[in-house]
């Protein structure tokens, strides 16, 4: 058995990943709400993918990918996991598949908001940022439509850290590449043990 899971003997990470379930829910409740006021502002839909990096993750984030790659038909799992291996971290994400994600209903935060106008502060200046293919010139956001990436960052970053203290995993600084994230699963859920040596 694998470090990576030793660390997680008598945890139940399935309740341990409530918190960040609940915020992912909430990333995405926001979502389809902004979706519903600009039906046609959003491109954003399968087989747009230029934003699809291999990018990096926290623990609590790449418990929920492992998590969901263990729940895929047998060889599926195996496949995406070589495919990671393969890819450089400066390459397409190792989820997307015939430009689709593998794993879309456990993707990360990140892949949630992409594409969302985005609020934030740089240099103590609220800036709004959004996808360029997305709510063209002349379409004006109200306050509701915009996602505060700042607040959504600080609370990932807290989800995170309580899940690290719980599960004595990593420090909750460590962020993994998905390429990591994938070679730790099948993440440890009820039902479903992890293979030795994994």
């Amino acid at each position: 058995m694998s470090a990576d899971f030793q660390a997680l003997a008598g945890v139940d990470p399935a309740a341990e990943l409530a918190n960040y379930h609940r915020l992912t829910a909430r990333v995405d409740a926001h979502a389809a709400a902004v979706r519903r006021r600009w039906p046609t502002s959003l491109q954003c839909r399968r087989g747009c993918d230029a934003c699809c990096r291999h990018l990096s993750v926290f623990p609590v984030e790449a418990a929920a990918l492992g998590a969901a790659l263990a729940g895929l038909a047998p060889g599926a799992g195996e496949a995406l996991r070589q495919r990671a291996r393969r890819m450089a971290a400066d390459q397409r994400c190792p989820l997307l598949v015939d430009r689709a994600c593998a794993l879309y209903a456990a993707r990360p935060l990140i892949c949630r908001t992409q594409g969302l106008p985005l609020l934030y502060h740089l240099d103590g200046r609220p800036r709004v940022d959004v996808c360029p293919l997305n709510f063209q010139a002349g379409e004006t956001l109200a306050g509701e439509d915009l996602l505060d990436l700042d607040h959504l960052n600080r609370t990932l970053a807290a989800v995170n850290a309580l899940f690290v203290k719980r599960t004595g995993r990593e420090s909750a600084e460590t962020r993994v590449s998905l390429a990591h994230a994938l070679a730790m699963a099948p993440w440890p859920v009820p039902g479903h043990p992890p293979a030795d040596g994994a």
